[in-house]
């Protein structure tokens, strides 16, 4: 059973935060402790969750360049909490590379907490030093792809870090692909997503997520979408994802 998922794509707009969020929400539905970390310097997960990053102390940064014992905060929702971004964490990123095993300092941050089932890394939009850091300390790295043409060459950069993170410090780390964002009338989506099928067969989840405004919706309340809107498709198709992956 995966217990740490890092939510990865360098390109930005494929609903990690979307994924983070509700994938979240389904788990503590399943009656789990849940802990969401954000390690985008665009804070988008805080944000969403109500939280303002500049007033925040204990956040991901701090455990980063400091070494601290990580002290998530509470959520509105009961048995999820966030370890919050922070606006400079783009400058502890620039700096991480002076630190010794600069790519593992999540995974041993994380080794001092032991109070959640799940962990969920919410990953910024590059394939730099924070996202390293969350495939090293993460078992499964789930990767939300838009079907469009240009994702393939997304897909293969991304893959190719995982090779390298198996091969140097988590021999572990799996992948799999959601396609996210889709709009079944599109015809060029349609086909893409099927020659990603034949291309990539089981590492493709049977689960897509379509598209559909009340998940912004439910950003706009600060909610996921399980909680706000229980019995909507995307509730239901995040909670098919999360019986694939468990």
């Amino acid at each position: 059973m995966f217990q740490v998922i890092a939510i990865a794509n360098e390109k930005g707009g494929v609903a990690k935060t979307t994924t983070a969020i509700s994938l979240g929400g389904v788990l503590v539905e399943m009656g789990r402790k849940v802990l969401l970390i954000d390690m985008d310097p665009q804070a988008s997960l805080t944000v969403y969750l109500g939280i303002t990053p500049h007033t925040e102390n204990n956040t991901v940064a701090s455990v980063l360049m400091n070494g601290s014992t990580p002290f998530p905060r509470e959520t509105p929702i009961q048995n999820l909490y966030l370890l919050p971004s922070h606006p400079e964490l783009a400058e502890v990123e620039r700096n991480l590379s002076t630190r010794e095993g600069y790519r593992l300092l999540l995974k041993h941050g994380l080794q001092q907490i032991n109070a959640f089932d799940s962990i969920i890394i919410d990953c910024p939009p590059s394939l730099g030093l924070l996202t390293q850091n969350a495939l090293v300390a993460a078992e499964l790295m789930i990767m939300p792809v838009v079907p469009e043409y240009l994702a393939v060459y997304d897909l293969r950069d991304t893959t190719q870090l995982v090779k390298s993170i198996r091969e140097t410090d988590n021999a572990y780390l799996s992948y799999r692909i959601l396609f996210t964002i889709v709009d079944q009338r599109i015809k060029s989506q349609v086909t893409i997503c099927n020659r990603f099928r034949e291309k990539f067969g089981d590492a493709i989840y049977n689960t897509i997520i379509q598209i559909d405004t009340r998940l912004r919706d439910a950003s706009i309340a600060g909610l996921p979408i399980t909680h706000f809107l229980p019995d909507t498709r995307s509730s239901h198709q995040y909670r098919d994802l999360a019986k694939e992956i468990f």
